[in-house]
């Protein structure tokens, strides 16, 4: 019998952001993935908090890819101790490499902006969740490991990648557990992509695990064809040359931004659209379309014809990549027909902000969403028919018409995670269903017992399982933290007292002012009896 193989989940669990797992063994810890939450301020919050486990005792990160709910927490975990290594492949380490950087400059101006607010109100400074200074260290721990190379970790730990399919870099993490003769496979999902995509190659299938961690972002739904989305993105973008009008995209800057301007480009050299302008309005989004360029070995066979004919996928005869702010600016008084592509892909920060300002209350103009819009989002908010939103504390009226196309996800939607979970040869001991929303995981792990005659679990934030046990799924090694627990009355007291500051900022009251001040003096409390509790 292995003796110890604890399986622990800490983010994705609940919700779609936030992914990280960490693998105990006898000799060994390692987390895959130290990925931010996004979406909800309640989310966003959970940021903030002391990791529930010490970065310094973990031996590696397993980076599955480049997306900030996968990587964005990695410059904390070097901040608070981590000196391991973190294992990507190649074009997971070109994309950190600006992605990181630009998450960092985003927490030090929130946490400036959030200073100059609480020092009006006599508040003290809050400090950004981590700085550039901590991503170079993240960044200097980075080790490239390209896919399908088997790596020892220990005596009795490897682990390989293969393609996950998602985005450029992607995998997926296949593990093997060894003690004597005996192995244990556990395979996980990271983000799994969709077959028949364009750019990225499909996703592989892995022969054979113990145990899976599947992710389930639309296991409760199917995306439309490849005819369908590509006759609905063909209508709007006709519509808009018709009009002389704008269509506002929010992209997120790896994968949906190249993905969106390489249909542009092939429905234009098809003749299906006029050449209409198009401008990506994101510096990031530009430098990552760079990178994309640069690892032209991860193509696609579809991909690699455009090569072939002296035609870059991206080199769009009428694309300006927009990195000046003064330039942005220009694009909400310019007239005429164009495309603006623009992070973030859920509209919660960055120039899209403005150019929705700009368009939301204009009836002939376009809105369109290509990608998964988390709960609490302005994004999802847009999507789901709100007739205004405030944005930058300005309430804008939603007359644009606001279109979504889900067959731009990079995830694979319902069929496409059965059929890659059906492909294992023999039958896996259990299913870990993770990374969803709460109807999404649950519609998904009822179809694997149903369909597939599997056991699956929806694991809690905090819970450990002890994959060592013939019952795993069964055998919970740590329940889930308590909800009488230091944490959770940290968390619920950290939501108050960010609560009371907003409505004291926003209305002067000396009452809530002061009543926030003793909900802080306890919060720091809290926070140091959980960090003791932790080391």
């Amino acid at each position: 019998m292995i003796d110890l193989l604890d399986l622990t989940f800490f983010g994705a669990c609940d919700t779609v952001t936030g992914s990280c797992y960490r693998l105990e063994t006898s000799s060994t810890t390692i987390i895959i993935d130290c990925g931010m939450f996004q979406g909800s301020r309640d989310s966003r919050m959970r940021n903030e908090r002391p990791f529930p486990f010490e970065p310094a005792e973990i031996d590696y990160v397993i980076l599955t890819h480049a997306h900030i709910d996968h990587s964005g927490l990695l410059p904390k975990l070097a901040k608070e101790g981590f000196r391991g290594e973190i294992l990507a492949h190649k074009a997971t380490n070109d994309l950190a490499k600006i992605m990181l950087p630009d998450s960092a400059h985003i927490q030090q101006m929130e946490a400036e902006w959030s200073t100059r607010k609480n020092k009006r109100a006599g508040l003290e400074a809050v400090e950004p969740i981590y700085t550039i200074e901590d991503t170079n260290k993240a960044l200097s721990l980075f080790r490239s490991v390209p896919y399908y190379e088997k790596v020892q970790l220990a005596d009795d730990l490897w682990f390989k990648f293969h393609n996950a399919g998602h985005i450029l870099g992607s995998c997926l993490v296949e593990l093997g557990a060894t003690s004597g003769t005996e192995e244990q496979i556990i395979v996980f999902s990271g983000d799994l992509g969709v077959k028949g995509r364009p750019i990225i190659q499909d996703p592989d299938t892995v022969a054979a695990a113990d145990f899976v961690i599947i992710e389930s972002t639309y296991g409760d739904r199917l995306h439309e064809s490849e005819e369908e989305k590509e006759r609905r993105l063909t209508e709007i973008l006709r519509q808009a040359c018709r009009d002389k009008e704008k269509v506002v995209i929010p992209a997120f800057a790896v994968g949906r931004t190249q993905e969106i301007l390489y249909e542009i480009n092939k429905l234009y050299h098809e003749e299906k659209i006029p050449l209409i302008p198009v401008y990506i309005d994101s510096p990031l989004a530009v430098s990552a379309t760079e990178i994309f360029e640069q690892n032209s070995e991860l193509f696609d066979e579809e991909t690699w014809e455009f090569l072939h004919a002296s035609q870059s996928p991206f080199n769009y005869p009428k694309l300006t990549l927009v990195r000046d702010v003064q330039d942005s600016i220009s694009l909400n008084t310019m007239e005429g027909p164009a495309v603006i592509i623009s992070a973030s892909g859920m509209a919660e920060a960055g120039r899209i902000k403005h150019h929705l300002k700009h368009n939301l209350w204009r009836e002939s103009a376009h809105v369109l969403f290509i990608g998964y819009q988390g709960e609490g989002t302005l994004g999802r908010r847009l999507r789901d028919g709100a007739p205004s939103v405030s944005i930058f504390g300005e309430e804008i009226a939603v007359r644009a018409q606001i279109h979504a196309i889900d067959g731009f996800s990079a995830h694979a939607d319902q069929k496409g995670l059965m059929d890659w979970l059906q492909a294992f040869s023999g039958k896996p001991r259990g299913v870990f269903v993770t990374h969803g929303e709460k109807t999404a995981s649950q519609t998904l792990a009822t179809l694997i017992k149903e369909k597939l005659n599997l056991s699956a679990v929806i694991p809690q934030c905090g819970q450990s399982y002890d994959l060592s046990k013939g019952d795993a799924l069964a055998h919970i090694a740590k329940p889930p933290i308590a909800a009488d627990s230091p944490v959770s009355e940290l968390d619920a007291l950290w939501r108050e007292a960010r609560t009371l500051i907003a409505e004291q900022l926003q209305e002067g009251g000396k009452k809530e002012l002061k009543e926030a001040r003793r909900l802080a003096q306890r919060l720091e409390e809290l926070m140091r009896e959980v960090r003791n509790k932790l080391r």
